[in-house]
């Protein structure tokens, strides 16, 4: 059979119309492509020119697709994911198996990166990529394969598999000088700086009103970046911080960090797994988000009630 000619529209306008229907936006689009929202404007109009269609109705709102936009956009959207799968598999097979992850810093940091050699161990040839961000993975638009990221609360999305609680409690370095300010009473806190992250604003309150109190004048705060940071204080003796006790796990059990309070307080908050739809087939993605819900459960299961050290 004799190979047919394609009669393919320009590749640029479609990826402008694509990004716009997702976006319902030619200024979402222009941001994700990198260039004017003229640009993306002249791109969909010039696909709507070479189809003999409107995909979109122009209101003084904005944009919204027609019927026909909409009908095409699906279709669309699943031959971009199609070439993205061919485009990572041909890339894999260049550069070995790599696994693309994005994780929060100290999630990667304190959790992860401690427990990764066991998984280089079973799977020595898939090469892993670690890219740190607190806000959570966009599929579409980023080339990354799993996502971890800090629910509030238990997201809608059901494709999302919880990995691990959130289990708050304060924790402070043994060398804090407690001798001239006791910290016996969650009352004594007051004596001490308290020690966050500007990521969990509310982790302090969450504790201090379990512990059964609504005020507490203390000595000043240090709000950090990111937790890695607030760790890093209590250890370097600045206060005491709230901790995320998965986290911490490493210094509460080499004597590092000490949990003052026997107090520990669990929030409606875990971390959740997501995996790329484009990439579910992979065998080593496959094999990674086994062995991380494997390790997962295995933590959890060897948690036991801390009693103070204080």
């Amino acid at each position: 059979m004799p190979n047919m000619r394609r009669k393919l529209p320009p590749l640029n306008a479609l990826r402008a119309f694509e990004a716009s229907g997702r976006y319902s936006s030619f200024t979402g689009a222009a941001k994700e492509l990198l260039v004017t929202q003229g640009a993306v404007s002249r791109h969909v109009s010039l696909l709507e020119d070479w189809l003999g269609v409107q995909l979109f109705l122009r209101t003084h709102r904005g944009i919204e697709l027609t019927r026909k936009g909409e009908t095409y956009i699906r279709a669309l959207s699943s031959v971009f994911d199609q070439i993205d799968y061919a485009t990572r598999e041909a890339r894999d097979e260049a550069d070995g198996s790599v696994l693309r992850l994005k994780l929060p810093p100290t999630f990667a940091m304190r959790w992860l990166v401690p427990r990764l050699k066991h998984f280089q161990t079973r799977h020595p040839k898939i090469e892993i990529q670690i890219f740190t961000s607190h806000e959570p993975a966009n599929f579409r638009r980023e080339d990354v394969d799993l996502s971890v990221h800090s629910h509030p609360f238990p997201p809608n999305d059901t494709s999302q598999r919880r990995l691990l609680g959130e289990v708050l409690m304060p924790v402070c370095s043994p060398l804090l000088p407690v001798q001239e300010r006791p910290l016996k009473l969650p009352k004594d806190l007051a004596n001490y700086a308290l020690l966050s992250s500007r990521h969990r604003p509310m982790d302090w309150s969450r504790w201090l009103v379990e512990a059964g109190i609504t005020e507490l004048e203390n000595h000043g705060s240090i709000n950090f970046d990111n937790a890695a940071l607030a760790y890093q204080g209590a250890l370097d003796k600045l206060g005491v911080v709230i901790a995320v006790r998965a986290l911490i796990e490493d210094d509460l059990r080499n004597g590092r960090l000490v949990a003052p309070f026997d107090l520990q307080v669990s929030t409606p908050g875990a971390y959740y797994l997501a995996c790329s739809q484009v990439s579910s087939r992979s065998p080593q993605l496959a094999a990674f988000e086994a062995w991380l819900i494997e390790e997962a459960m295995a933590y959890e299961q060897s948690l036991a009630p801390l009693k103070s050290d204080r």
